[in-house]
């Protein structure tokens, strides 16, 4: 165990553990006044390693560690493992490969939805960890032998984890189960969001094809401002007040100032003049070129009563076979089957299709029923021609 705060003591640990077949990761960091993650701790385990490195130590090249980052020949283990992914992508402008994400490996493994490292560390390694440390202050210098413990028992844990579970995978045959997932943990796209989609972002509440069209100016916009200045999305425009311009769509800064979700004095400011530019591209676009407000899928007579019964076979599926139900389906995929059996969603695909996707088009079709046996709900296979009585399966 190794408090390090040198490039060559890093050095020296990252090739240590680039020798084993896999390293646990974990870090520490602030993004509360930042747009970009700021990293203060980074944590690292091997069979016979476990380091805790200062990331804010004066002369601290990370460079070791974005090395053993890229090494192919080393998984790279995480808890929900994305914010850690996004600050190795912010460091060092790839993704690390391969990766295994615990959470989503416990979920594979039937430990129930999103559980917490802490719930999971419980329950495999039988250890209450003090989480009193999580939220201290990660940029304050020294660190206290509390933080130090806190930080390092997060890797030395979750190498323990990381056993339990892909053993249980091979012993389920599920491994590739999690490879799959790990997928879209490890793409580029997942972390190399573009200004001009920026929109997506946000839960749309409008109706028509302008406002649309100045939503999309408006959240490119506060993308580009927020990283340039390395400042959270909100401190340069709230999400509210995106809305209310977009509906609004003010031509002039008299017209800025009268809204409510902005400050007083903003419609003389740089950003109160780069907005109104925003809208003035907006309202220059023809008519004809206008972007589409996306619609809700449409759904057939009765989709509404097939999703609820879907929902009882996604659970009972998910039960028998020891998975959580969230990495089968989700409600919108429910919905989505519901309205197209050739629907494009995950749960209609590989492992996913297998296990529950292909029951479910046998439930919209008639092909299986759901009965309550005395004590539990059950899926019967109907009878292809009578549609009544059939077998428990």
């Amino acid at each position: 165990m190794q408090l390090i705060s040198t490039t060559e003591d890093l050095a020296a640990a990252c090739a240590r553990l680039a020798a084993h077949p896999y390293v646990a990761v974990d870090t520490e960091f602030l993004r509360e006044t930042t747009f970009w993650p700021k990293l203060c701790v980074a944590q690292l385990a091997g069979p016979d390693t476990a380091v805790v490195v200062d990331a804010l130590a004066p002369g601290l090249d990370m460079g070791p560690f974005l090395d053993l980052m890229r090494n192919e020949a080393v998984v790279k283990v995480f808890h929900s493992g994305r914010q850690d992914i996004e600050i190795v992508f912010n460091l060092g402008g790839f993704v690390p490969h391969p990766v295994f994400d615990t959470q989503v490996a416990a979920m594979v493994c039937g430990f129930g939805d999103s559980i917490s490292y802490d719930q999971l560390v419980g329950r495999i390694c039988g250890h209450h960890i003090d989480k009193s440390s999580r939220f201290t202050d990660w940029t304050r210098r020294p660190l206290t032998p509390k933080q130090y413990d806190y930080a390092l028992s997060d890797v030395t844990h979750l190498r323990d984890v990381y056993h339990h579970l892909k053993k249980r995978l091979e012993e389920q045959d599920r491994a590739h189960w999690v490879s799959e997932e790990m997928e879209v943990l490890t793409s580029t796209e997942t972390y190399d969001l573009k200004p001009e989609n920026a929109w997506e972002r946000l839960k749309l509440r409008i109706r028509k094809p302008i406002e649309l069209a100045i939503l999309k100016e408006l959240a490119a916009w506060r993308e580009r401002e927020a990283r340039s200045r390395d400042v959270p999305r909100s401190r340069v425009l709230k999400d509210e007040a995106i809305f209310e311009i977009a509906a609004d769509q003010p031509r002039d800064a008299a017209a800025l100032s009268n809204l409510r979700s902005l400050s007083k004095g903003f419609e003389r400011s740089r950003a109160g003049e780069e907005i109104l530019a925003c809208v003035k591209r907006a309202l220059e676009i023809p008519k004809a070129d206008l972007p589409p407000v996306p619609k809700g899928r449409p759904m057939p007579d009765g989709a509404g009563a097939a999703v609820d019964l879907m929902k009882v076979l996604l659970k009972l599926v998910c039960e028998k076979n020891g998975v959580a139900s969230k990495v089968v389906a989700t409600v919108d995929e429910l919905d989505a089957i519901a309205a197209d059996d050739a629907a494009d969603v995950p749960v209609m695909k590989g492992w996913r299709r297998e296990l529950f996707g292909e029951r479910a088009l046998e439930l919209k079709h008639g092909r299986l029923a759901l009965s309550f046996d005395g004590r539990k709900v059950v899926a019967v296979e109907c009878d292809p021609v009578e549609r009544k009585g059939g077998r428990k399966v």
